[in-house]
């Protein structure tokens, strides 16, 4: 089959792009509102940009809570969603007024930040500490902005616990990530093999 995405008369019940794209990493995100309020959501548009500074984004379909803090303190925590966190990952996804701790909702213990004023999930296995670099609305064709705001923010702190350290690797075996793929649907990433790139004649 084929579509153009002008039309996107696929003819399929659910529009496949996002299933296409996968799995995608998950960006946990935690911040802090000016008033000191907390803020935990997960977003399925999240990935690791750059080595060369430490960089990763996250984007936001419309101007959510954690852009709202973002924007006003310049911080957040990135934290990663392995298998044993999936439940509480998605009940920090529920769509509450802001102010609301989903920290708190989840069962999940707020840890504040070592170089950033961004609360960190305690019980993850690994957290990105970020300074926000740039939040920017890309564009289509037309010219046109996406309704999706785009955070980039340069890694200046990482946590990892050792639990998930062996043969000094993180062993993806033992940290179990999980991803989103299509629709809602999800993967999880422990079953790992090593492919090494080939030499050059």
């Amino acid at each position: 089959m084929f579509y153009t995405t002008d039309t996107n008369q696929h003819g399929l019940a659910h529009d496949p792009f996002k299933a296409i794209v996968a799995p995608r990493p998950i960006g946990w995100i935690g911040s802090k509102g000016r008033d000191g309020s907390l803020n935990l959501s997960p977003y399925s548009f999240f990935n690791a940009v750059s080595d060369r500074p430490k960089l990763v984004m996250f984007s936001s379909a419309g101007r959510k809570d954690s852009v709202r803090n973002v924007e006003e303190t310049g911080v957040f925590t990135a934290n990663f969603v392995s298998r044993n966190l999936i439940e509480k990952m998605n009940h920090s996804s529920i769509a509450v007024p802001y102010g609301i701790d989903e920290f708190s909702l989840a069962g999940l213990t707020a840890e504040p930040g070592r170089l950033v004023d961004a609360p960190y999930v305690a019980e993850a296995f690994a957290v990105l500490e970020c300074r926000v670099t740039e939040v920017m609305q890309p564009k289509g064709l037309n010219g046109e902005p996406s309704e999706n705001i785009m955070v980039f923010g340069q890694v200046v702190g990482i946590h990892i616990d050792e639990a998930i350290i062996r043969d000094g690797r993180l062993d993806m075996a033992l940290a179990r990530p999980v991803a989103r793929m299509g629709y809602m649907d999800y993967s999880e990433g422990s079953d790992v093999f090593e492919l090494l790139r080939p030499k050059a004649p």
